[in-house]
């Protein structure tokens, strides 16, 4: 199903689920118990990449396109450790080094052959400073994923949406298989992932259901879906067809919190989400908010302060916990690399914190 097929990967919907999902409200869930965040540090290694979303700012035209250098990115990582963060977010476009002829020449100046190499020495920097990392890098190869994953404490891609839709359109446009074979690949090598649907792009309600019901189908077969995001599209430069209203995020929402088991959280992100309106919806974590760096991704919206998650908590009558970039159950159950294990274990501050965050 949605194109998955020509990836090899098995996805499947069932038109009884979708029918139910699509009649859920949030009458249908519970208010969580907690809410739960991550404190991370946003290091945005390239603007470059191969798409042109129509709903996105993140990239550059090739021959504008930034590449951060490794005294970039320890800078950046060293004041994020410096300011209590456990999480190294690393951000990227798809498949970048496939479209820009500069990010070649840089990385070929630094000894890397491919930007998951350089992911890799990036990855390596943020443990060395006592963070651990969490790469979004968009679509990946198995190869690809197989490079980096064991210097990530999880990784991630948002899936966005398994409809084929004007705003992924031209030449370069997102396939919704490949966007699903990346999260089968993730499950197959046993990397706690995030994804998430991003709504108001052009996809209907049975587009979000079954958006919703793959990605459980996915976790059913592997396990490996630690939270799913339902994030709003929002106006910024590129995009000017407004945002979801209220009650269509208040929907979605309980829509992936009825579906999704309870070990999988749903994530409400507070700089681009209404979240005080969907505090009874069933959200239960507020993704990772950064006390040093921008979200490059939505520069427009900043992230809200500590003290503004903690009113978001009091208002909902909940616990507020710092949790790290992976979530607990999966360090419990030994899904992390020896690498990662050792961050964790480590008899030193960054250690300390870390297990702070873990109980």
């Amino acid at each position: 199903m949605f194109g998955a097929e020509a990836y090899g990967v098995d996805v499947r919907v069932a038109e009884e689920d979708t029918e139910r999902l699509l009649s859920v409200t949030p009458a249908d869930v519970s208010a969580t118990s907690a809410l739960t965040f991550a404190r991370n540090v946003f290091v945005p290694l390239t603007t470059a990449c191969r798409y042109t979303c129509t709903y996105c700012t993140y990239y550059d035209p090739p021959g504008q396109a930034s590449l951060l250098s490794p005294e970039e990115v320890r800078d950046i990582c060293e004041r994020g450790a410096d300011a209590g963060c456990t999480e190294a977010l690393f951000t990227f476009g798809d498949d970048p080094d496939d479209r820009y002829t500069r990010v070649h020449e840089q990385l070929d100046e630094w000894g890397h052959d491919s930007i998951h190499s350089y992911l890799r020495e990036a990855c390596e920097i943020a443990l060395d400073c006592g963070l651990l990392p969490h790469a979004n890098p968009g679509d990946q190869t198995r190869e690809q994923m197989e490079l980096v994953a064991d210097v990530n404490a999880s990784m991630g891609v948002m899936l966005e949406t398994t409809a084929e839709i004007q705003a992924h359109g031209g030449p370069r446009s997102k396939e919704p298989g490949q966007r699903l074979a990346t999260l089968a690949t993730a499950g197959e090598l046993g990397v706690p992932f995030t994804t998430g649907i991003l709504v108001g792009v052009g996809e209907d309600w049975r587009d979000r259901a079954e958006s919703i019901l793959a990605i459980r189908d996915l976790h059913e077969q592997y396990g490996h879906i630690q939270e799913v995001i339902i994030q709003p599209v929002v106006n910024n430069e590129r995009w000017q067809s407004g945002s979801p209203d209220n009650e269509t995020m208040r929907r979605v929402t309980a829509m992936a919190r009825w579906a999704l088991p309870e070990s999988v959280g749903v994530q409400s992100p507070p700089n681009l989400a209404p979240v005080r309106d969907l505090l009874d919806c069933g959200i239960d974590d507020l993704g990772g908010v950064s006390p040093v760096t921008d979200d490059h991704i939505n520069p427009e919206y900043a992230w809200p302060a500590l003290r503004e998650l903690e009113d978001i908590a009091e208002e909902a009558g909940v616990p507020l916990r710092e949790r790290l970039p992976v979530y607990e159950h999966y360090v419990e159950d030994g899904w992390l690399s020896p690498r990662i294990e050792a961050a964790l274990d480590a008899d030193d501050a960054a250690g300390e914190r870390f297990r702070d965050c873990l109980g």
